[in-house]
């Protein structure tokens, strides 16, 4: 969903899932170690990284979580098109961009954006909604799409495919998390109900199964189907409950058995991922409340709880290598980087890591480790303040050795941290995105249920 496919083909390229090899800096040892046997060394044992996180969140923090939100809202209300209500890709970090490229990821993230201005005033209540109902009425209306499904890039005023985009799945899931939360909290506006519903009800999930046994990951007109399939864990958890769910185009619920769910370890963590940066664990999580519950597989909240230890212990050994990466400062994610766009992270280690630290790393992990993600956030503002934190709030990426900061901010980075500090603070997208029956139902049918080991207390 980053950038056509490149997500995916990340999510389902490996098989095996070896761990890489790279070289660490001098050691007393023979020879190079592989990245767990580096992490099994780091003079902090592993084991303090229990599973169970700190969640106190201290004053100053949360009150830079409630200023980035509210920059982050106005990302969503200023670089989006009045008229369509679609959402820029990206947009420089300090004001508007004149750019038509939107990103209909992007605009799902933008709706529940919307939500949370409205509930926290950051905007008046009746903007938002009429900005909702327009949005809503365009894409159902006006927006090219094919059996439901939009493309992946579109113009910001006609809504017409970009760049040969795919007819995205995930994409058009994100963007229908957004459409289903405002039908839940604009619940109440008659048309904003409908316009969500027939929406809902338009995507074509069966046809996207193109006769396979899992989704596919898209459609391009000239080519058909995209060979690529959802089929290893990845950021599709939630994906696979709208279809299940669908009240008019349902996929079978043993779809669900049928996405592979490879197990990681490193440095005695061990949970379910695909081999994908981190935002894998954060998407599907912003909208579904996984909390307390489990299927015959895990409890996926605990589970990115443990991805997430695991990715910061990765980044402290990775900090014997570049000096900038502590406990005070870490989280990489695909982002931008001074040779353009990287889909890098770890572990095991993606891309060609120079030690570009990802400030949606953190915020997108928020509601698993809080007292850890928010101190983060926060040192990276202290440090570096107007360098790094402007009128959007973070910028998607910087390398502070080289003095290099990204100009850009990214729609859907920005928009992961905005509901993930939200989550954190409230519970609120959660709470209304939880209220649409069809997730109930598709849970149900894939045997969610109370899960008694959970970490209740964490938020």
């Amino acid at each position: 969903m980053r950038q056509a496919g490149v997500t995916g083909a990340l999510a389902l390229g490996s098989g095996a899932l070896a761990q890489n090899e790279r070289t660490p800096p001098p050691t007393a040892g023979p020879g190079p170690k592989t990245e767990n046997q580096a992490a099994e060394s780091y003079t902090h044992p592993p084991g303090v990284f229990i599973n169970r996180p700190l969640t106190q969140v201290s004053k100053a923090a949360d009150a830079l979580l409630d200023d980035m939100e509210g920059r982050n809202v106005d990302y969503f209300w200023n670089e989006a098109n009045p008229e369509t209500g679609l959402v820029r890709d990206r947009a420089p970090w300090s004001g508007r961009s004149l750019s038509r490229v939107a990103s209909i990821a992007a605009t799902g993230f933008g709706l529940s954006g919307l939500c949370i201005a409205a509930k926290r005033n950051y905007l008046r209540r009746l903007d938002c909604e009429a900005r909702v109902e327009k949005t809503l009425a365009f894409l159902l209306e006006q927006c090219p799409h094919v059996h439901g499904f939009l493309y992946h890039f579109v113009d910001i005023q006609s809504g017409e495919r970009l760049f040969g985009s795919e007819l995205s799945s995930i994409d058009t899931s994100l963007l229908l998390c957004g459409v289903l939360h405002c039908r839940q909290y604009f619940a109440g506006n008659s048309r904003i109900e409908a316009l969500a519903t027939t929406f809902y009800r338009r995507v074509d999930w069966q046809w996207m199964m193109n006769g396979g046994t899992t989704l596919s990951m898209g459609w391009l007109p000239d080519q058909g189907f995209l060979k690529h399939r959802w089929d290893i864990y990845a950021e599709l958890i939630t994906m696979y409950l709208m279809a299940i769910g669908s009240p008019t185009h349902p996929i079978p619920a043993k779809t669900w058995e049928s996405v592979q769910r490879p197990l990681i370890s490193y440095g005695g963590i061990n949970y379910i991922s695909g081999l994908a940066p981190l935002f894998i664990h954060q998407y599907p999580q912003a909208w579904c409340d996984y909390r307390d519950i489990r299927d015959r597989h895990a409890n996926y909240f605990t589970n990115s709880i443990a991805a997430t230890r695991a990715h910061q212990l990765w980044c402290l050994v990775l900090g014997q290598k570049f000096s900038w990466i502590d406990q005070d400062m870490w989280g990489i994610s695909a982002s931008d980087s001074r040779q353009g766009y990287r889909v890098w992270g770890g572990p095991p280690s993606i891309g060609p890591l120079d030690g570009t630290l990802v400030p949606s790393a953190t915020a997108g992990s928020l509601v698993f480790l809080p007292a850890e993600c928010s101190h983060v956030l926060l040192t990276m503002r202290e440090r570096f303040g107007s360098k790094l934190y402007g009128r959007y709030g973070f910028a998607d990426a910087f390398e502070p050795k080289a003095n290099w900061f990204g100009q850009d901010v990214i729609g859907i980075d920005l928009g992961v941290s905005l509901l993930m500090a939200e989550n954190l603070r409230s519970g609120f997208v959660w709470e209304g995105f939880m209220k649409n029956r069809e997730i109930g139902h598709a849970m149900r049918e894939v045997a969610f249920h109370n899960d008694p080991d959970a970490n209740t207390q964490i938020l």
